[in-house]
């Protein structure tokens, strides 16, 4: 079955260039979010992960923390490290799972439960749908799947976004618009009655009843 918003996270251990983890107990009472690449010494994914390193400081203001998972063993992503440090100005630093064994892979949907034997015998292209973004909450649910494909690089101020959007509207009882960024107008969660959000907000511009606009609860 394919890991869906909702769902609990699945758990398990694992190596990462940090050391060994259990994952819920690393997520402890944090945001995380959990990306992951086909392969190591990968060009998109290496862009990507550089990326991640220049904007961590945005996630941590957020208390979110960042880690990736490869279809390669530690040893090969501490190499990879020093190609994306000398590539893009910034090494890695978050951990990195090893998943040699494919079980993480296979455990969020992303290989075939099927799938064996040496990961260097596989190309990029067999592991192609291990291009996953999970945004995973603090109650240990996920809360966003992103599926990327090999050839484009992912946005990650668009996650960033999204984690705005979640944790605000975790806090209040309110959704937010297309292209929202943090400040704009939000709308009154359809679960709030008339009576209830004229106690919680008191007025509200409304272009049809089913549409009540606040500015954003602070």
């Amino acid at each position: 079955m394919a890991v869906k918003i909702g769902d609990t996270a699945p758990d398990f251990q694992a190596q990462t260039t940090e050391g060994p983890i259990s994952f819920h107990d690393w997520i402890g009472d944090s945001w995380a979010v959990l990306f992951s690449h086909p392969k190591d010494f990968t060009p998109v994914c290496t862009t990507e992960l550089g990326y991640m390193a220049r904007i961590k400081p945005e996630f941590d203001k957020r208390n979110v923390k960042i880690i990736g998972l490869s279809v390669d063993s530690t040893g090969d992503h501490e190499g990879w490290a020093k190609d994306i440090a000398e590539t893009q100005g910034e090494a890695p630093n978050y951990p990195i799972i090893g998943d040699s064994d494919f079980e993480v892979s296979k455990l969020y949907d992303m290989l075939p439960g099927d799938v064996s034997g040496d990961p260097k015998d596989r190309t990029p292209a067999d592991n192609q749908t291990v291009r996953n973004v999970f945004v995973i909450g603090p109650d240990k649910k996920v809360k966003l799947v992103l599926i990327y494909p090999m050839t484009t690089g992912r946005n990650f101020d668009e996650v960033l976004r999204v984690i705005d959007s979640l944790q605000l509207t975790a806090q209040h009882k309110v959704a937010t618009p297309v292209n929202w960024e943090q400040g704009d107008d939000v709308i009154i969660a359809g679960s709030v009655s008339d009576d209830d959000a004229k106690e919680i907000f008191g007025e509200w511009e409304s272009p049809k009843p089913y549409i009540r606009i606040v500015p954003q609860p602070r």
